[in-house]
């Protein structure tokens, strides 16, 4: 098997990005969920309860900052996607077809993932 292109590479980067995205918007619900648990809970060490809550805000926080860079990561590597598919195109039957069809349903995941999401 051969070096893998840049087709392939640019690919792979999409398909992680956007995994990577679904992986944080998970755990930014299950922060919050944890969150809201810790403000209802009553009774308890009150010092130790106000560390946990303050932590897992700060976790939180966090979480929601990493998003709009990786949103950013995503669109430029998408429009490189983009940009190696009409590379590729131009190469006629020479062409990869099957490494166009695979980027072009990593970029229709990110699409749809970026709609979902917001």
């Amino acid at each position: 098997m051969g070096p893998r292109s840049q087709l392939e590479i640019f690919t792979s980067s999409v398909l992680r990005l956007v995994n990577e995205e679904a992986s944080y918007h998970r755990e930014l619900k299950e922060q919050t969920e944890h969150v809201k648990q810790l403000e209802a809970a009553q009774g308890g060490e009150d010092e130790n309860r106000e560390y946990m809550l303050k932590q897992e805000r700060l976790a939180l926080q966090q979480t929601k900052n990493v998003l709009p860079t990786l949103k950013q990561k995503i669109d430029e590597a998408v429009a490189k996607l983009e940009s190696h598919i009409v590379e590729e195109g131009k190469k006629g039957s020479e062409s990869n077809v099957e490494h166009i069809t695979a980027a072009k349903e990593a970029i229709a995941k990110a699409k749809t993932a970026e709609r979902e999401i917001a």
